[in-house]
């Protein structure tokens, strides 16, 4: 049978007219990215709302996004976490983090280092990547937890194994000045590399600095002009000022 997600909606609205929380799931997800539907965002947070009231974990985690980003509704992170901890309190690692999120950066909940913490290790532990990163941060800068160099590279370096740039760009910085680790240039230069083939803008900028003065990395002007002009296309501006004084010099 090939796909028609017309013909789906069709089918999930005759259900969901009877009550069926997961066709109301299904059919809010269809009206959120406007496959087969026109996209409305106004309906798909009615729908989710229905399937949340009937305990839809899924649905009270898609609602809360919603409202933390004002789509469909009217922004309210206030009402965003009430939904979140519903879906969290069922283990949800993906809404663990983002209710970490608004408790460390005091968005509709009282500003807490400490609950952050806690959420985002509760999501870490069913290793969620962002939480990694996040509850990485919090140890490296003593906020919530106590200041813990080691941990906090225990789980950067467990988020840049699955890929999460921004952790990998960390690492690099950690390892170039040697913050409660001996400085390690080669391995710095080795985590801003992964950074910046993933596209990090001031991973690229970075890897072109290192290049440039042969630190970690063999000295290459080229090559450093080339990870500059990279992260000029993303608009990073130090960038755009190396480039040209290396051009100058040719």
């Amino acid at each position: 049978m090939p796909q028609d997600y017309r013909k789906a909606a069709e089918w999930y609205q005759k259900a969901a007219d009877q009550g069926d929380a997961a066709a109301q799931f299904a059919l809010a997800l269809l009206y959120e990215n406007g496959k087969g539907v026109a996209q409305n965002y106004v309906r798909a947070a009615e729908l989710y709302q229905m399937a949340a009231d009937q305990g839809g974990v899924t649905a009270q985690s898609n609602l809360g996004l919603l409202y933390e980003n004002g789509r469909g509704v009217q922004q309210n992170c206030k009402k965003a976490a009430e939904l979140y901890k519903k879906a969290a309190d069922r283990g949800d690692a993906a809404v663990q983090y983002r209710l970490g999120r608004l408790y460390e950066n005091g968005s509709g909940v009282p500003q807490s280092y400490k609950t952050a913490a806690e959420w985002y290790q509760k999501a870490a532990d069913r290793w969620d990547t962002s939480s990694q990163y996040s509850l990485g941060l919090l140890y490296a800068d003593g906020k919530g937890v106590p200041q813990n160099i080691k941990k906090a590279v225990q789980l950067l370096e467990a988020a840049s194994d699955r890929g999460h740039a921004s952790a990998q760009h960390k690492l690099y910085l950690i390892y170039t000045r040697g913050e409660g680790v001996p400085k390690n240039p080669q391995r710095a230069a080795a985590f801003c590399r992964k950074a910046a083939e993933q596209g990090h803008a001031a991973a690229q900028y970075s890897l072109g600095w290192l290049y440039e003065d042969g630190i970690g990395v063999p000295q290459s002007n080229q090559k450093a002009m080339e990870w500059y002009q990279k992260a000029v296309v993303q608009g990073n501006g130090a960038a755009r000022t190396a480039l040209d004084r290396l051009r100058e010099k040719r």
